[in-house]
């Protein structure tokens, strides 16, 4: 497949690996993105021989969240929070995956990278790169359903530590705090995730998807309504002036001066 594509699928038997690849711009997520994303999903949930599904990224990054330099922002004819909700769409769809999805955490993760991740049931973590709901830096409201997901994974007091303060934690520390299941060498992640996928698919499929959709009900998760809330208050801080700042800050690679509009 050419290497141009933004997001390349893959199936060995009866497990499949989504890569983004975006490289280059540390995948990033831009219209392009969001498009084959959407698609690759949409052909997953319909294959019924598929029995797990492994999320990654190509080079050294898992997921930088959005590309700000792209025109991912753009609204169109859209309402605000209707532009917003649809850069999350297509990576929510996973929630619609009926086997176990396995984000190998292959670099750093941040914004809604650190969501996309967030989504998967498994969460292999590369112990060197570094993970952050940095939302707040960059003068922004979470999105991706990140206030619901965080603190049903790692408990409240730490998701709002790092909801907070934008703090990146290590894998090595997301390991620790419950953010990630196993926390690898870098060159060991992907390994680690084909592991779990191979266990998982030796399994009795019919029993395993009743029981992920028995393990999430159970627990009442959904995170639909939560991102559709976090897409109304982000789309209310980019028109800030904040929101400005941080993005200009980000690009400019220096720390952001925030005024409070």
């Amino acid at each position: 497949m050419s290497k141009d594509v933004a997001v390349l699928y893959r199936k060995e038997g009866s497990i499949g690996e989504i890569g983004l690849n975006r490289p280059h711009n540390r995948n990033a997520m831009n219209g392009e993105t969001l498009a084959a994303f959407g698609k690759i999903i949409d052909s997953v949930k319909q294959d019924r021989e598929l029995r797990c599904l492994v999320i990654t990224g190509s080079g050294n990054t898992f997921c930088s969240g959005a590309d700000f330099r792209s025109d991912i922002l753009d609204k169109g004819e859209l309402l605000p929070q209707e532009a917003t909700f649809d850069i999350y769409r297509p990576f929510l769809a996973i929630l619609e995956v009926e086997v176990p999805v396995i984000a190998a955490m292959n670099g750093h993760a941040v914004g809604g990278g650190l969501g996309l991740a967030l989504i998967c049931d498994i969460r292999v973590a590369n112990r060197d790169a570094r993970y952050a709901a940095n939302f707040v830096k960059l003068g922004l409201h979470s999105g991706m359903a990140i206030s619901y997901m965080l603190p049903r994974v790692v408990g409240l007091p730490r998701a709002a530590e790092m909801l907070f303060t934008g703090r990146m934690v290590t894998g090595a520390q997301a390991a620790e705090i419950g953010l990630a299941n196993y926390a690898m060498a870098p060159e060991e992640v992907s390994g680690k995730a084909w592991e779990l996928a191979r266990e998982i698919a030796a399994c009795a499929p019919a029993a395993v998807r009743m029981i992920k959709r028995s393990l999430y009900r159970h627990v009442n998760w959904d995170p639909r309504p939560a991102g559709e809330y976090e897409a109304h208050c982000q789309s209310r801080t980019i028109e800030m002036e904040d929101s400005k700042e941080g993005v200009r800050a980000l690009l400019e690679k220096r720390e952001p001066r925030f005024r409070g509009v």
